[in-house]
């Protein structure tokens, strides 16, 4: 006879914020209907980060799956559009590339467009990649519409993502969770009880006295791993050699003009700043290696950067790139900064926390702790955190600045050997190493690859069945065709407006 294993009954969540209430409305909505009690605790004491404004379009799957109307969604966070990220000054001071959530052209006789790109730029027949890129020029227009449904038409060649309010996502996400059950407890976390068999954690204890016991423990408490580390010491995997930018400084600040559906990344002298445009404000960073500037210079290269009047006082944050060597220990899931943190510069933040969660649900344990499921949920997630902090280091090493010690550093810094394949086979004829896991397409490594003047050697020879007049007539119509497509799109807040998504 087959034994069924008992389902745990019992969850708690260790800190609210984006990654606490994602988690929570994720669990709420997945296991509905389940014997389960989900708790989240978290302390109005401890402030959240708060950085994180921009994604990637996975976000939409999460939304979708928990069945959330765009607008509503949209209307609530102050959201805005995006289809990509611009990288200013990053290969050379000047340059400027989108990193777009889309192609670049299309596959001829099924070898890739940027083989094509390439063998043009070989006969001195040059167009930036950009021009062939739908999102890029509709980004760079300030215009907006949903992707086609139909893959056979050029308006199908792109996706989307979100620039919202995090602390209005965490809010909304909060009222979508209770309204399923959970249950939220304020209170700060003093101590945690282990089993002294085993060593899970029992309960935890709160400022208050009370004591909150749990099957399974999902740590969401931020930078600190009240769990995971700090109770059940799991070691961390210290990335700064690669990633070394340690600080950061955000400030918020009025918009001015119109509002664009895209992130900017402006490389300055010892980091990079971020710009992300909401429908009320504009979120500012500067992002610096402490080894290389001080807090106050760093600041005040934010602040002389903000386009508008500032909005609220400049706030940094410290951290160490890398993650844990588990994300899943004994009873305790990390989930969020307490599971690692490779810095905001793709927006990767919120899309880790969701692939997390997914996984968290795909492995969700029973009562019988089958160690099976957190040693393929760590090698996993492993696997993930691995090839994001390598499309990181790409955009700081692919560079040809040497103006300051900063970027010397970077620019000469060894990199994972995983890196190092990557890079050497790109530049020798082109190709872009595919994966079955990791979060970035060929797309994503092609814009920063040629946008940081990574050009490969060699091209596809299969590229040489059209003549070149072929070719260049044909690419030609292709560069047409998208700017066509871009200028009858609607303005960007027009379509906002048009679909009842405008924050009053």
């Amino acid at each position: 006879m087959i034994k069924t294993a008992e389902p745990i009954k019992e969850v708690l969540i260790v800190g609210g914020g984006t990654a606490g209430w994602m988690t929570a409305a994720a669990l709420s909505q997945m296991l509905r209907g389940q014997p389960i009690q989900i708790t989240l605790v978290e302390s109005e004491e401890i402030g959240t980060i708060g950085v994180g404004e921009a994604t990637v379009p996975h976000i939409r799957f999460f939304n979708r799956t928990l069945g959330i109307d765009e607008a509503d969604f949209m209307r609530r966070t102050k959201a805005t559009f995006k289809l990509g990220i611009e990288f200013c000054d990053w290969g050379r001071r000047g340059d400027s590339y989108i990193h777009p959530f889309g192609v670049f052209g299309e596959e001829i006789d099924g070898v890739p467009f940027h083989h094509y790109w390439v063998r043009m730029l070989q006969a001195g027949i040059h167009f930036p990649i950009d021009s062939y890129s739908l999102p890029i020029i509709a980004a760079r227009e300030g215009r907006f519409a949903y992707p086609a449904t139909d893959p056979e038409k050029l308006k199908s060649t792109f996706s989307y993502a979100y620039q919202f309010d995090a602390g209005s996502y965490a809010a909304y996400l909060r009222a979508y969770a209770e309204a399923r059950g959970v249950k939220r407890i304020q209170g700060k976390i003093i101590d945690a009880t282990q089993n002294p068999e085993n060593g899970f954690v029992k309960a935890v204890t709160l400022d208050s006295g009370e004591k909150i016991m749990a099957e399974l423990f999902v740590d969401c408490s931020g930078f600190r791993g009240m769990l995971i580390e700090q109770t059940l010491k799991t070691g961390y995997d210290d990335w700064t050699h690669w990633l070394p930018c340690d600080r950061a400084v955000a400030a918020q600040c009025t918009t001015v003009g119109a509002i664009v559906p895209y992130t900017r990344s402006t490389a300055k002298d010892s980091g990079w700043t971020w710009r992300i445009p909401l429908q009320h404000r504009v979120g500012n960073g500067h992002v610096y290696c402490s080894s290389y500037v001080t807090d106050e210079v760093a600041t005040t290269t934010l602040l002389e950067q903000l386009e508008g009047a500032p909005l609220t006082d400049p706030k940094i944050l410290r951290f160490t790139t890398g993650k844990r060597r588990k994300q899943w220990s004994k009873n305790v899931v990390a989930i969020g900064l307490s599971a690692g943190f490779l810095e905001p510069l793709e927006s990767t933040s919120i899309h880790l926390i969701q692939l997390a969660i997914g996984r968290l649900l795909d492995f969700f344990p029973s009562r019988d702790w089958n160690p099976m499921n957190a040693i393929e949920y760590n090698r996993l997630m492993d696997v993930e955190y691995e090839r994001v902090r390598d499309f990181l280091i790409l955009h700081y090493h692919a560079t040809e600045r040497s103006d300051t010690a900063f970027w010397n550093y970077c620019r000469n810094m060894d990199v994972p050997d995983s890196l190092t394949q990557r890079l050497g086979l790109f530049r020798e004829r082109g190709n872009v190493v595919n994966y079955r896991d990791g979060m970035f397409l060929d797309a994503s490594w092609i814009a920063v690859y040629l946008g940081q003047r990574v050009v490969p050697e060699h091209y596809d020879p299969r590229c040489n069945k059209l003549d070149t007049e072929q070719l260049a007539h044909k690419l030609a119509i292709l560069r047409e065709n998208c700017v066509n497509a871009a200028l009858t799109m609607p303005a960007h807040q027009d379509f906002i407006r048009t679909i009842g998504a405008h924050a009053n």
